[in-house]
């Protein structure tokens, strides 16, 4: 069950030639697929493009009746390598994923890919997570385009252009049998704006043609000696193929190339910041009619160096506005103008950051700087500086609000608490906060399902302490159970690893997932993480259903620590992500709620009288629903432990105490809604007892 549905925005797919589209990028994205003759799409779910996975669950049957196939791959990688349908069939293929964490997963079958190259259009919509709202580590898909020689599209945020960027994409893929890599930054994935549809295109080379008429050609497949004519013909026909395509389709633009003697450069990408950037300076409207020349790399590899040379000729300097590091453009520039004979003076790095996100402020200070240098009096406007903003206390990310992944980390303390701390190693997914407070818990993460062998070298018969790692579900049929499981296996580990089993890929927002326990219509799903790890050799499993027991699963990890038996030993700890539950559950509680009937919500507490205030199960906890209020108490001046009313009834809290042995504070209270007469008459005899006592006292 996906965080966000669909199901209304895909009937904007049928939109037919002349109608306008209005709606959200990554649903643009979908229909220029269609309207561009695509022949399949597959993908894996990440930030930002999540939400394009989810568009095309929800638009399958409008894909079908296309005749178009897409799958929800298990990999990046075997995303990457659908694209083999585009090597010898003329079938326009495309796959979407995160990058770069992606990417790198995607690697071997993209150099594969683009060594080969390709017949039929093959498009890779990479959704570059960069930047102060980036979960990975900060890198550019830019140093894989230049590896393997794909071609890199950034085109300008906007509905129209990234429409374009799709269908031609796929025609320079075919003009110059080269994979084109269309990147896609989160605003750009979310972005709202119109554009002219195109009717859908049904293929006219099916999937069953080519299954049905198989074609081979050996020289496409990277197997010396074609492998070092793939090189070659990387070089002398495909590169130059590309150029030519970008020019005489004037894939970058020039805007008022002429207004000046200095222009800038810019990555399409940077388009919308610039253009702000440049009205706040006074010398652009909103609408891009600017005062300066720029011209707009909408795709910025290969560049194309006799459009650089004439953007550059006759200009004292250029302003190269190129997002992230290393500063690959701009050393390109410098060499195609050096070599040229152009003495145009290069700025890029020197006025704007090295590394880090380009936002419309940064942008703007070095916009700034730049022509205050070349012609300071074009500058009529200046911003006014931004207020200072209060300054918050720093708190850390955490768990949501009952997630049923806080009580493993809960439980896990405890156990050290009496076994003493353990090397653990993490995984990618939401588990990871464990590394923040209150747990401080994890050393490494080493990538995607990688948490068991991230432990490896600790595989040692020199200590019998053992090793503990985490993995995730989603993770576990990513990459774990192989990487993982089965080198632990092979190695005969003897260490633990947990397998935190919420139902989804709860991280990326809520895709189905093998290990999904709701019914899904065009995926297979319940299968057993147990029965999977038992498959590839596994002895010792223990499957938790419960993960808010706190205290069973500190036994469980006592038992995996010290029990005599060797060998690699694995916890599967289920229990329903708590946000698609709320997601499944409200809806249908607020039905029953509106047709009468009685309903039931669990609430938590804390009886002010008996908290002693030592906050100890905020420490064990750190649920964001679990806070402090003043004390009742004028003799106590230490606040008491509260539980706001985002409370969703976890029980957690409760938990803790119990299983740590803290203060009795906390109660539960049922919230019913519709309650029966007889539910009525109790609450109103209870009220009149707590009144009377309560006056009494």
């Amino acid at each position: 069950m996906a965080e966000r549905s669909f199901a209304k925005e895909v009937q904007k797919l049928k939109l037919s030639e002349g109608e306008v589209f209005h709606g959200e990028g990554i649903l643009a994205v979908t229909k220029a697929l269609l309207q561009s003759g695509v022949s399949y799409v597959a993908g894996y779910q990440g930030a930002p493009i999540s939400h394009l996975m989810d568009v095309l669950t929800d638009a399958n049957d409008i894909l079908e009746d296309l005749g178009v196939h897409f799958e929800h791959s298990a990999s990046e990688a075997t995303a990457a390598a659908t694209l083999a349908a585009s090597v010898n069939y003329p079938l326009r293929g495309a796959v979407t994923f995160k990058s770069t964490v992606g990417t790198n997963v995607a690697s071997d079958p993209l150099a594969n890919l683009a060594s080969g190259g390709v017949t039929g259009g093959a498009l890779i919509i990479v959704g570059e997570d960069y930047g102060e709202g980036s979960s990975i580590m900060q890198e550019r898909s830019h140093a894989f385009a230049m590896k393997s020689q794909m071609w890199l599209l950034d085109p300008r945020p906007n509905l129209p252009s990234i429409v374009s960027a799709v269908e031609q994409g796929f025609a320079l893929s075919e003009a110059s049998n080269t994979p084109v890599m269309l990147e896609l930054r989160i605003r750009a994935c979310h972005v709202h704006g119109r554009f002219i549809a195109k009717n859908n295109i049904r293929p006219q080379f099916t999937l069953k043609d080519a299954i049905e008429k198989p074609s081979r050609d050996v020289s496409r497949i990277v197997l010396p000696p074609s492998s070092y004519l793939h090189e070659q013909e990387k070089i002398h026909k495909r590169w130059p193929a590309a150029v030519r395509f970008i020019q005489q389709n004037s894939l970058n633009e020039f805007f008022s190339e002429n207004a000046q003697d200095f222009g800038i450069i810019l990555q399409g990408g940077m388009y919308n910041n610039t253009i702000r950037s440049l009205e706040l300076l006074g010398l652009s409207d909103a609408f891009g009619d600017s005062k300066v020349p720029l011209y707009v790399l909408n795709v910025t590899y290969p560049l194309v160096d006799e459009e650089i040379k004439r953007f550059a000729s006759g200009k004292r300097a250029v302003l190269v506005i190129e997002e992230g590091q290393p500063d690959f453009i701009e050393q390109n520039l410098n060499s195609i103008l050096r070599k040229a004979g152009l003495d145009s003076k290069i700025h890029g790095k020197d006025v704007l950051p090295m590394a880090g996100e380009y936002t419309g402020a940064v942008v703007m200070q070095g916009v700034s700087k730049f022509i205050q240098q070349y012609a300071p009096h074009l500058i009529t406007a200046r911003p006014a500086a931004a207020p200072q903003a209060p300054k918050a206390h720093p708190r850390p990310p955490s768990f949501c609000t009952g997630c049923p992944e806080r009580p493993i980390f809960t439980a896990l303390k405890l156990a050290e608490k009496e076994l003493g701390s353990h090397h653990v190693s993490c995984d990618i997914g939401c588990h990871l906060f464990s590394i923040l407070p209150p747990f401080n818990i994890g050393a490494t993460t080493m990538g995607y399902g990688l948490g068991w062998a991230g432990a490896a070298a600790f595989n040692t018969k020199e200590t019998e302490k053992r090793t503990i790692s985490f993995m995730g579900d989603g993770g576990f049929w990513h990459n774990g159970l192989t990487s993982g499981v089965g080198n632990a296996v092979f190695n005969q580990t003897d260490s633990v690893l947990v397998v935190v089993d919420n139902s989804y890929t709860a991280a990326t927002g809520g895709q189905d997932i093998p290990s999904s326990k709701a019914f899904n219509p065009i995926r297979r799903t319940r299968l057993s993480i147990a029965d999977a790890v038992r498959g590839v050799g596994v002895k010792w499993v223990r499957t938790m259903t419960r993960t808010y027991d706190v205290a069973a699963m500190r036994d469980v990890f006592r038992e995996a620590l010290t029990t005599k038996e060797k060998g690699p030993k694995v916890i599967v700890a289920e229990s329903e992500c708590a946000l698609n539950r709320q997601r499944r559950v409200k809806p249908q509680m607020q039905k029953l709620a509106k047709e009468g009937k009685r309903v039931v919500r669990e609430k938590f507490g804390v009886d002010s009288d008996t908290c002693t205030g030592d906050h100890s199960c905020i420490r064990l906890s750190g649920c964001p629903s679990l806070s402090i209020a003043p004390n009742p108490d004028p003799l106590r001046k230490d606040p008491v432990a509260t539980v706001l009313d985002s409370c969703i009834g976890c029980g957690l809290c409760g938990e803790v105490a119990h299983a740590a042995v803290l203060c009795p504070s906390f109660y539960r209270a049922d919230i019913i809604t519709n309650p029966s007469g007889w539910e009525r008459f109790k609450a109103r005899v209870q009220g009149a007892i707590i009144a009377f006592l309560q006056d009494g006292l």
